[in-house]
């Protein structure tokens, strides 16, 4: 078993790479194993809905980490997405990629359980938190959850770790993860999944 860990941060190494680094440390000693993804500084287009994805399941502008990202989520297990608070919501760049990975490609993801973390000085954690985790609810993705929304405190790295609430909240959610993708491995076989009905869009303007 494997879960993919999505550091939206343009820092590589910053706190939101510390708070992921709770939960991956907690995934390995539960057996779990871990592949950081980092979704680097270069620039990232948004989404142009063309809808060529549509056609091909991933996206046609192959200039950026978008079709990389979705290969990857695809090869794993579970993810864990992680974004620092950026006037109350998540990264622009990590939400532009993610926006054209999963409008290309969420129909691939269904069932495999998704969770967020969030990092910020001081507030706008719960916002940026719910606009991750829309990605997931949208996609058929069980939702990990921790003993507290999925946020650490820092301005660097050395404060992140001085947050021993927002740890402890890591290495929870870390656990539950293990524990579900544990779970959802010994159903394999046993359990049929959900019964997907046929799409009915309904539009209110007629």
């Amino acid at each position: 078993m494997k879960v993919l860990l999505v550091n939206g941060s343009p820092h590589g190494k910053g706190c939101t790479y510390t708070g992921l680094s709770e939960v991956e440390k907690t995934l390995k000693e539960q057996g779990i194993e871990t592949e950081l993804f980092h979704i680097g500084v270069k620039p990232i287009r948004g989404c142009c809905d063309c809808r060529k994805c549509k056609e091909t399941g991933r996206c046609a502008f192959d200039d950026d980490p978008v079709n990389t990202l979705i290969e990857k989520i695809i090869q794993a297990d579970g993810v864990v997405i992680g974004s620092p608070v950026y006037y109350g919501g998540a990264n622009g760049a990590l939400c532009a990629l993610l926006d054209r990975v999963f409008f290309a490609a969420s129909s691939q993801f269904r069932y495999k359980p998704g969770a967020a973390i969030v990092s910020c000085r001081r507030g706008g954690a719960g916002s940026a938190f719910d606009r991750l985790n829309k990605y997931f609810t949208i996609s058929g993705m069980p939702v990990v959850s921790s003993q507290y929304w999925n946020s650490i405190h820092g301005m660097k790295p050395e404060e992140v770790l001085q947050d021993k609430e927002g740890l402890q909240i890591m290495r929870t959610l870390g656990l539950n993860m293990a524990w579900l993708l544990k779970n959802i491995e010994a159903g394999k076989g046993n359990i049929p999944l959900p019964t997907q009905e046929a799409w009915t869009p309904t539009n209110f303007i007629r």
